[in-house]
Formats: structure tokens, C-alpha cells, sequence
């Protein structure tokens, strides 16, 4: 393999920091400092008597939201410099993993210095928190500056791709640093996604197709739908990183694969955290085994993230059932599907979430011909860019009957506090779906870099594309650090809904870039529908605004950080 007469041998020794892991390590309290004054700075910008005010963080967003990457960013350093030290430990920490770690601290500790990219229009600088340049005086030391200076080198992007393109048909480029057990379980969920997904994936999405019902039955019968679900309630009680490990490579294959188990995980857990035992005994195994297909139908037309507003009532009737009446949008496999988890407010005179209840309204399975037969209920679907597996729906209900004994927990006005509780696994999944797509992007972007030639040789010898793939991977595998961190803290019973939304904002994030700059490697070829990266890129679009859009998602963090 040959690198434009390149001597791989000087490269690999110039590559590399010496003492890399003492240079990163020693990094970390740098970066700490700088997050503790931004923290410290942005609450005397949003405290009123003695306490934090909603709207003065509304008012100093761009301020709270920064403080809410710059935590992203803290937490993703540390718990790269965490996989690193295991990965040494482990004496697994070879050349590719150090050029990862190596690349990721460089490039992040300039950010940090200098700007973090919110967006790819947004960037936030430490002014915006209201700090000097004396806020980087940790950065001063000799290890921050040799990492800022030499560590994301031309030298050491361009010998990652080589050692990439080394690794041609590798199941991911690095080590994860989970157990053998989750390895195991990602190799067969790669192979189904490589021989099942991948080469049907662009078909369905250009012809805007339901994934096909044969898919969902195979997935049926490799657990994917019960995954999580205790074992006494016919699921295989694993843990949310294997969940997370699964949704990754079905994602990688397709988002729409990827994202069907999403719909049960989030029905079983508010089904676990709110049900009653006998909701357990009845809708559990029922979610595991597939024989019923759950969707979510929470949000409204007129109130978005604001799900405390929502309108959409349900009226108790004389024998203890209830009716519901109001519309709601953005419902996604709402037609093939026999159960909903239905927000609605069962107090009229409530205006917030705490007027809020949760069902499991029953419904009949549509058909192309007539997707919502269910009396009751209409709907339609919503066209749109990517995403388009499971189609999304506007609903609309006019006296739709639910059993009253399908009211969650069998108690009015816990709702929105049930729902709460789904966020962290449903932000740990979502960032495991942005990280298969960003992977995804990165599989077709190197492929096609490999294969196209321009004047004389593959794009894959031109450094700014070869920089480009490098920078797709790094971000990766601090994307995929973080993500498996919120699921090892929730599968140890530690709050994470901090670390679950930090990882789904670096994620979604991560994963627009992929397929944006794996779309700018095809060039033109990529701006057309026959090419496989143009259905990615408008796959990643949607991560940034599902299960709290990037602006909610920081806002929330940067509550919690304040708080």
C-alpha cells in the first residue's frame, strides 16, 4: 500500500506523542478548571435571589448553552483518557488506539481554547461565559502545550487512515473497550445488518417503504424487543450497553432498523418504572416477544418540546374508561402498530404537567389501504427527508376509547413524572443510533475514497480527504466513550440523565459531520439519490431534533449543571 512514497516507518515513529498518556492525563485538570470558572461565571449571570431563574437562563442562552458543551467536552476527555488507561492496562492500547486518543485531545483542547462548533454555525467561545483568557491559565503547562501543538498533526491524521485502510473490513477501527460478551453480540448484529440491512437499505428509503414485516420478525427472534426486559417477563434482561451495542449496528446498516427496538425499550421502561404488576405480567412479555409493536404519541402540533402544554384530553366516563380527544404529530409507526403510549391531560383544569396521564391505548394494526381502521382515530402521513422506515404520522382522536384499566400505574396526573423517567434510555439509545449512522457515513465515505481516482491516484491520498475520514473516526470513538458511559451508569443504578444528554448532543452533532463530510468526499456523485451518502446525510439530520433537539437537550443539561 502506498501513501504517496510515504516512509511509514518515520511516520509511525513521528506520529506519536512520546508519554502520550502521561501528556493527556495530566490535560484533564486543565480542561476541569476552565469547565468549574465557566460554571461559576454563568451562574452569577443567572441567579435572582439566591436561586437559579429560568429566565435568566433564557436570557443568557448562548451563555448556558456553551456551559452545557463545555461539560460535553470535560466529560468526553475524561472518559477518553478513561478507555485509554483500561486499554493499557489491558496492554490493548495499540497504534490506531493511540493516534484516536492523541488526535481527540489535540483537537478538543483547541476547541476548548478557542471555540467550540455548537453547530456549524454557532460557536461558542469562553467570552460568551464571561471569562478571559486568564480562565486557559492551566493551559499554559508544557503537556496542554505540546498536545495543542503537535497532537492532531497532518502526520499523525494521515498514518490513522493508513492504519484504517490496514484494517479494511474490520468490524470497527479501535478498540471498544467493552467486554468480550458485548463484542460477541455486536459481531452478530453487524453480520445481520452487512447481509439483511445494508444492501436493501437505500431501495426502501428511495421508495419511501415500511421496512419489510419479515425484518421485524427476524429481529423478533434474535431478542431484539426484549433485549432489556427482565427475564421473568420473557426478555433477556441484559444490560442498556448491549442495547446500546445492538442499536449502534442495526443503525449502521439503517436508522430505521436501528431505531424499531427504540419503540419497546421505551414502552417497557415506562411500563417497568410506572405500570402496575399486573400492566407488567400483561404488556411485557407481549413488548419482548414482538406479538404487539408499541409507538410513542406524546408530542402535539402546537407544542413541540413543550410536552407540559400539551391539550390532547381524556375524559373519564361513567364506567371507568375513558375517551380521548385532540391531535398530536410526529408519531412514528403509528400505523402498523397495536399499542400507544398516549400523554394526555385527564385534569382540565391544569395547564401544566402535573394535569398529565399516561396510557396504553389499544388499536388495531393498519394496512397500506387503510393504515388507522381503529374507531375513533384518523390520520395521515407526514413526508419526509430521511428517517423513513417506520413513516411518520399526524394523528388525530374524537372520542378514541382506552380501557381504564390501561391507565399507567392506574393513577391521573403521574404521566409527564413517567415519561421523565424514560429520558435517560431513550437519550443512551438515541446517541447509539447517531454513532451507527456516523458510522455508516464513514464506511461509504472511505470506501468510495478508496476506489474513486482523481488525477493520478484515490482520493484517499489526498490529505485533506484522508483528514477528513481521520477526524469521522476520532470523533467516533469519543462519541461512543461517552455514550457507553451513560449505559454503564445506568445499568449500575447511577442517575445519568446529565451524561445520557451529553452524550446525545456530542453524538448527533458527530454524526451530521459524518455524513456531511462523507457527502463532500463523493462531491457531486454525493448530491445524487443513486449514491448511498445522500440517504445517510438526510438520516443524520433528524438526530439533532428527535428525543430533545439540540437547543432543549443543552438547555436541560445546563438546568441541571447550574442547578
Amino acid at each position: 500500500m502506498a501513501h504517496d512514497g510515504q516512509d511509514m516507518t518515520q511516520m509511525t515513529t513521528s506520529a506519536i506523542l512520546p508519554e502520550l498518556l502521561t501528556l493527556t492525563r495530566a490535560a484533564l485538570p486543565a480542561v476541569e478548571t476552565v469547565f468549574e470558572r465557566a460554571r461559576d461565571a454563568v451562574r452569577e449571570m443567572v441567579i435572582q435571589d439566591g436561586r437559579v431563574s429560568g429566565a435568566l437562563i433564557e436570557a443568557n442562552q448562548t451563555a448556558a448553552h456553551g456551559l452545557a458543551w463545555l461539560a460535553t467536552y470535560n466529560q468526553s476527555l475524561q472518559q477518553m483518557q478513561r478507555w485509554a488507561d483500561a486499554l493499557e492496562a489491558d496492554g490493548k492500547f495499540g497504534e490506531l488506539e493511540q493516534l484516536l486518543h492523541q488526535i481527540a485531545f489535540g483537537e478538543y483542547l483547541h476547541q476548548v481554547a478557542g471555540g467550540i462548533p455548537m453547530n456549524q454555525g454557532e460557536v461558542v467561545r469562553l467570552q460568551d461565559m464571561g471569562l478571559g483568557w486568564d480562565a486557559l491559565s492551566g493551559f499554559q503547562c508544557a503537556e496542554v502545550q505540546t498536545l495543542m501543538a503537535q497532537a492532531n498533526s497532518q502526520a499523525a491524521r494521515t498514518r490513522l487512515v493508513a492504519l484504517m485502510e490496514d484494517q479494511a473490513g474490520a468490524t470497527m477501527f479501535g478498540e471498544s473497550g467493552l467486554d468480550e460478551e458485548l463484542e460477541m453480540i455486536r459481531d452478530q448484529f453487524r453480520r445481520y445488518a452487512q447481509e439483511k440491512v445494508e444492501p436493501n437499505a437505500h431501495e426502501w428509503h428511495l421508495k419511501d417503504e415500511l421496512i419489510p414485516i419479515e425484518i421485524i420478525e427476524e429481529l423478533a427472534e434474535m431478542g431484539v424487543f426484549g433485549l432489556t426486559i427482565p427475564e421473568e417477563f420473557g426478555g433477556f434482561g441484559l444490560s442498556k450497553a448491549s442495547m446500546c451495542v445492538v442499536s449502534e449496528e442495526l443503525s449502521r446498516g439503517y436508522i430505521g432498523v436501528g431505531s424499531l427496538g427504540t419503540r419497546s425499550e421505551i414502552a417497557a421502561e415506562l411500563i417497568i418504572a410506572g405500570g402496575t404488576d399486573e400492566q407488567k405480567a400483561n404488556w411485557l412479555p407481549k413488548l419482548a416477544s414482538a406479538e404487539i409493536l408499541p409507538t410513542a404519541v406524546f408530542t402535539e402540533p402546537n407544542t413541540g418540546s413543550d410536552l407540559g402544554s400539551l391539550r390532547t384530553r381524556a375524559v373519564k366516563n361513567t364506567d371507568g374508561d375513558y375517551e380521548i380527544t385532540g391531535n398530536k404529530t410526529w408519531i412514528t409507526h403509528a400505523a402498523r402498530t397495536h399499542v400507544m403510549t398516549l400523554l394526555a391531560r385527564t385534569n382540565p383544569d391544569t395547564t401544566d404537567h402535573r394535569g398529565l396521564s399516561m396510557f396504553l391505548a389499544e388499536k388495531t394494526p393498519g394496512t397500506d389501504e387503510n393504515p388507522f381502521p381503529t374507531p375513533g382515530m384518523t390520520g395521515g402521513e407526514i413526508e419526509v427527508l430521511g428517517y423513513r422506515g417506520m413513516k411518520e404520522y399526524e394523528l388525530g382522536f374524537d372520542g378514541f376509547k382506552v380501557k381504564g384499566e390501561n391507565l399507567l400505574g392506574g393513577e391521573e396526573g403521574k404521566g409527564f413524572k413517567q415519561l421523565m423517567e424514560t429520558f435517560e434510555s431513550a437519550r443512551i439509545q438515541t446517541a447509539a443510533r447517531a454513532i451507527g449512522v456516523a458510522q455508516s457515513a464513514l464506511d461509504i465515505a472511505m470506501q468510495y475514497a478508496q476506489d474513486r481516482k482523481q488525477f493520478g491516484k484515490s482520493l484517499i491520498n489526498f490529505p485533506r480527504v484522508s483528514g477528513k475520514l481521520a477526524m469521522i473516526a476520532v470523533e467516533i470513538m469519543i462519541a461512543r466513550q461517552l455514550t457507553y458511559f451513560s449505559a454503564w451508569e445506568k445499568d449500575h443504578g447511577q442517575r445519568c440523565d446529565l451524561e445520557a444528554g451529553m452524550a446525545k448532543l456530542l453524538g448527533a452533532r458527530v454524526a451530521w459531520a459524518a455524513a456531511d463530510n462523507g457527502l463532500q468526499i463523493h462531491g457531486g456523485n454525493g448530491f445524487a439519490l443513486e449514491y448511498k451518502i445522500s440517504r445517510v446525510l438526510c438520516d443524520a439530520r433528524i438526530l439533532n431534533i428527535f428525543e430533545g433537539a439540540a437547543e432543549i437537550q443543552a438547555q436541560v443539561i445546563a438546568r441541571r449543571l447550574l442547578g
